[in-house]
């Protein structure tokens, strides 16, 4: 083996260690019991909510031990691929080194992405996440962009087996959507997607000009913690004002005969949060609270913060602020404006491959912090 490939074997043996240590897996193995234990309960789903709750975070935490474990059995199988080539001659020699090599960077790869996963250790990073997405500037070529992104967003989830939830489409008139609210469902959801919070920018040639010109248009992403009986975020009913109307769908068409949608308004704050795509106005109502919530935490926690990013800064990812360029023409490449991370294939990206700006995004804002 050589001297280069035996320090890289060792490099990645020191990182897996330290994500061993990190996850440790003797606890992981001990919290996967009590779940199992929890979840052959047949008293567990006369509540519907904790059920779910344990079943999520089992499947979380068995996915977490399976995938360390393999890396490590990967990792230990490595050299024996190695001895084996070299114990070829001629052609078999050289393809069986060069499979070893991909064998290696695929590792590499696998772990870096495993360690970015130790780095969600923030108060509410292993919370589901709430992402609202709003179209900005750009008209009519904004809101389909708004809901490209919606669809880059939940494509990404289905590819992971992740839960979502939509609350709330707001279709504008002649396509494309105005805001969507939906929920993504799975442990570590708010620290692995909060990085993602900002304005998106899109350049393309116009499918809805008939000149056939360049449009830019943008949207804006925002992240927050789902909201946990812990949270002692109490809304007075007197500072609600609660209206009901017909939900509608693309084009304004009614997808409801009932007054069914909520659009809920906290006086003292303004805040205004709409549910409409529950089968009932209670259901609707419920949605619309917890991202109500949701809101008012961030709301509570800006302020907490206040001084602290007075002082130091946010890092420039707070809502608003444009933190990647998507170009369609005149040539292909989706780029982070944060961390330089770029790919020229905008199509894999906006069918959900976004797991790499995710992974720079997270190392990214923790050299940040620690600057």
């Amino acid at each position: 083996m050589q001297p280069d490939v035996a320090t890289d074997i060792e490099n990645l043996d020191t990182t897996l260690t330290t994500v061993e240590k990190v996850i440790d897996l003797e606890e992981l193995r001990r919290r996967i019991d009590e779940l199992e234990h929890e979840a052959a309960d047949p008293e567990l789903w006369n509540d519907q909510d904790n059920a779910q709750k344990v079943t999520s975070e089992l499947s979380h935490a068995q996915t977490e031990f399976r995938r360390v474990t393999e890396l490590r059995s990967r990792l230990d199988d490595l050299p024996v691929l190695y001895e084996l080539a070299e114990d070829e001659e001629g052609d078999a020699q050289t393809a069986g080194i060069a499979d070893a090599d991909a064998e290696r960077a695929s590792l590499r790869a696998d772990i870096e992405a495993m360690e970015v996963k130790t780095m969600l250790a923030g108060e509410y990073d292993q919370r589901d996440a709430l992402v609202n997405i709003r179209s900005g500037a750009g008209g009519v070529d904004a809101a389909d962009w708004a809901e490209m992104l919606m669809r880059m967003y939940i494509r990404w989830a289905e590819k992971h087996q992740y839960g979502v939830e939509v609350y709330d489409t707001s279709y504008a008139e002649e396509a494309g959507l105005k805001s969507a609210t939906f929920a993504v469902k799975a442990p570590y959801m708010y620290g692995t997607l909060s990085v993602e919070m900002g304005t998106h920018r899109l350049v393309r040639i116009s499918p809805f000009d008939n000149q056939g010109r360049r449009q830019t248009s943008f949207a804006e992403v925002e992240v927050l913690p789902v909201v946990e009986t812990t949270d002692h975020i109490d809304i007075d009913e007197n500072d609600l004002r609660v209206d009901v109307y017909r939900s509608s769908g693309p084009g304004g068409q009614s997808v409801n005969t009932t007054d069914s949608a909520v659009r809920l308004t906290h006086i003292p704050t303004g805040i205004v949060v709409t549910c409409q795509n529950e089968k009932s106005q209670l259901q609707n109502k419920v949605a619309a609270m917890k991202v109500l919530q949701a809101k008012l935490l961030e709301v509570k926690r800006k302020e907490e913060r206040a001084e602290m990013d007075a002082l130091k800064g946010d890092g420039g990812s707070s809502w608003g602020n444009q933190m990647r360029s998507y170009v369609l023409h005149p040539y292909q490449m989706v780029k982070d404006l944060r961390t330089e991370y770029e790919v020229n294939n905008p199509s894999a990206v906006l069918d959900g491959d976004i797991d790499g700006f995710i992974e720079s995004g997270i190392r990214w804002r923790m050299a940040t912090a620690q600057s």
